[in-house]
């Protein structure tokens, strides 16, 4: 079994485009319609077939009430992973990006946290690497 496709909620599934392929450097997968459902997914360029993350439109109100509680807690709703996350700070800094936590030393990682501008925080990593 593999994971295939996880789901964001997102209030605007155009800037959560932009966000996400402009600031985060995911690339589009899929976009269509039907009516007024709009599938739309994002991958990692790094990963041509990789997992597919949905940018879904908020449009339920217990999902919304759920991102509200989760935005307003301050956990992020995504993690992504990256090679150095002061590199990744400061190449999406100036497209925009606004970082609620700067690059942080934790145990065993470094993460940052940003906001995704669609009411989410989203939370980027990278482990320390062992020597040994």
């Amino acid at each position: 079994m593999k994971i295939k496709v996880t789901s964001i909620y997102v209030n605007d599934q155009e800037k959560a485009l932009r966000f996400y392929t402009d600031v985060l450097g995911f690339v589009k997968k899929s976009d269509f319609s039907n009516g007024p459902f709009r599938w739309l997914t994002v991958g990692s360029a790094e990963e041509p077939n990789g997992v597919e993350l949905q940018l879904a439109l908020n449009d339920n109100p217990a999902a919304r009430a759920y991102q509200k509680a989760t935005f307003e807690q301050k956990k992020p709703a995504m993690l992504f992973n990256v090679d150095d996350v002061q590199r990744e700070y400061d190449r999406m800094k100036p497209l925009g990006a606004e970082f609620t936590m700067t690059p942080t030393k934790v145990t065993g990682s470094t993460i940052a946290v940003l906001n995704d501008t669609c009411g989410n925080l989203v939370q980027i990593v990278a482990l320390d690497r062992w020597q040994g």
